[in-house]
């Protein structure tokens, strides 16, 4: 039996990258999912490489019919729905405070933050009628610290953590929980969107104690841990992936 058989997921930037590696992940242990993304002809490929366990839909996270539409269509397909992924997300062109505009900090705030809070608004009903759910919140290290040029980013991802440690709180006696995932950097198209090479995101991590950037497919193993049972008794948590990025600084001589 797979760790997460019985389980019918909903996995929100499940196109590419850290979303897609979830979704096939999910699978091959056993559960049914739903891929979604504003990323069409991406997300209907990688829904159609995993198989009939899998479907894929249209769904930018900014819209409220939008999740109402999704989440109907879920349940409609697999017959219920105790896991959401909040996966989607994006980052901008590192720039100062003062040279931000206000269109790209908006942008940044809409997706990564009001995306999160929609899709736990909406999910809500189904899981309580399905029991036993796991709502799983990808942050981001920049959710604990700060990061030099990533105002909008940051303040989405601390806005992240709060909304989950709430969520937990009120969620808990419905069976359902809440937890965010925290990533150091990951080696995503994300970073090659906004100018950065994969030489040069790899680079930028040799310095942390494992020496390296992370891949999609270590992430999508805690995801998977804490949408199954095997995480019952955590909610309302911070699990971090970041190489032991924010362990601390070493003084070498």
């Amino acid at each position: 039996m797979g760790a997460l058989d019985g389980k019918v997921a909903l996995i929100t930037g499940a196109a590419r990258g850290q979303g897609a590696a979830e979704a096939r992940l999910f699978v091959e242990r056993g559960a049914k999912v739903m891929l979604t993304d504003v990323l069409d002809e991406e997300g209907q490929k990688v829904a159609a490489e995993i198989g009939d366990s899998a479907a894929y839909m249209h769904l930018d996270v900014t819209s409220e019919q939008g999740w109402k539409d999704v989440v109907a269509a879920t349940v409609a397909k697999f017959g219920k729905l105790n896991v959401l992924i909040n996966n989607a997300g994006i980052i901008t062109a590192p720039k100062e405070v003062h040279e931000t505009s206000l269109e790209d900090y908006r942008k940044v705030i809409d997706i990564n933050q009001i995306g999160v809070f929609l899709g736990m608004r909406e999910v809500v009903e189904p899981m309580k009628k399905a029991g036993n759910s796991s709502i799983v919140n990808i942050a981001s290290i920049d959710g604990l610290i700060g990061m030099y040029g990533a105002s909008a980013y940051c303040a989405s991802k601390f806005a992240v953590r709060g909304m989950t440690k709430v969520a937990a709180l009120e969620l808990g006696k419905y069976g359902i929980r809440v937890n965010s995932l925290h990533p150091g950097g990951v080696q995503t198209k994300i970073l090659s969107d906004i100018g950065i090479s994969e030489e040069q995101a790899d680079g930028a991590f040799k310095s942390t104690p494992l020496g390296r950037i992370a891949k999609s497919e270590e992430m999508a193993t805690l995801a998977a841990y804490l949408a199954s049972d095997d995480a019952s008794y955590s909610t309302g948590s911070e699990f971090v992936a970041d190489g032991g990025l924010t362990a601390g600084f070493a003084l070498e001589g």
